[in-house]
């Protein structure tokens, strides 16, 4: 896990900071841009809130996902000792990006306060649930690109061009429900836009928006059970 922490930007631990630092940054670009183009919030009357809460999932989502692919290439070295496994080195990444979340979870709430914006959710429950449930499908397709780089290295940049896709299809600085029905149809085929979503309802419960829960749950447990039955008998085979 330390040397998780050091493998970031710069090969140290300030390196590491920078990564708990990113949303902040991009946080505040995306604000910016709304500012710029005089674009309203469409959820409240906070622009900073509405983003964040559109970003911190997505970007979970995102980081873990990529990040413990990005891993097991990185910690292939340390797997020529004994009593390292392959699957050692991804337990590590996974634990290191859980905190980073979190981390980076903390810090967007204290720059909200600084801003006089309550990131308190109404439904502290549901936000919560949400941000978690963004945690654990990029943890499944995290290690379903495990197992997919372990034999397609050239996937670490394949991976890339899917998550600018699902980013910017996901309504992180949009509503996705307000978006003709035929478009919100497919888009819900997504389900990082839908835990967006998810997370939306605990701040605000009277958007219309109906989160199916069970297909979020379905995508979480089957990219988990893809994921460990890649690791055991795709990524093993490479060692």
């Amino acid at each position: 896990m330390l040397r998780d922490m050091r493998s970031r930007f710069g090969g140290n631990y300030w390196g590491y900071l920078v990564q708990v630092l990113w949303p902040c940054v991009h946080l505040g670009i995306l604000v910016g841009a709304m500012h710029f183009r005089g674009m309203k919030s469409p959820m409240g009357d906070s622009t900073m809130l509405f983003v964040a809460t559109g970003a911190l999932p997505a970007l979970a989502f995102q980081y873990i996902s990529r990040e413990v692919m990005k891993g097991y290439i990185v910690h292939k070295a340390l797997t020529y000792f004994p009593q390292v496994k392959r699957f050692d080195t991804i337990v590590a990444r996974i634990i290191v990006e859980i905190v980073s979340s979190f981390m980076g979870l903390c810090l967007i709430c204290v720059v909200l306060l600084s801003f006089g914006v309550d990131p308190v959710p109404v439904d502290t429950f549901t936000a919560i649930t949400g941000y978690l449930a963004a945690i654990a499908i990029g943890i499944g397709v995290g290690t379903i690109n495990v197992g997919i780089v372990s034999v397609f290295p050239g996937w670490v940049l394949g991976y890339v061009l899917v998550t600018i896709t699902i980013y910017f299809t996901s309504g992180v600085y949009f509503m996705a429900c307000y978006m003709p029905e035929e478009i919100y149809y497919y888009m819900k085929w997504n389900p990082i836009a839908q835990i967006i979503e998810w997370v939306r309802l605990g701040y605000d419960p009277t958007i219309p928006v109906q989160v199916d829960y069970l297909y979020i749950f379905g995508w979480i447990f089957s990219s988990l059970t893809a994921g460990l039955l890649l690791e055991r008998y795709v990524a093993r085979a490479q060692q």
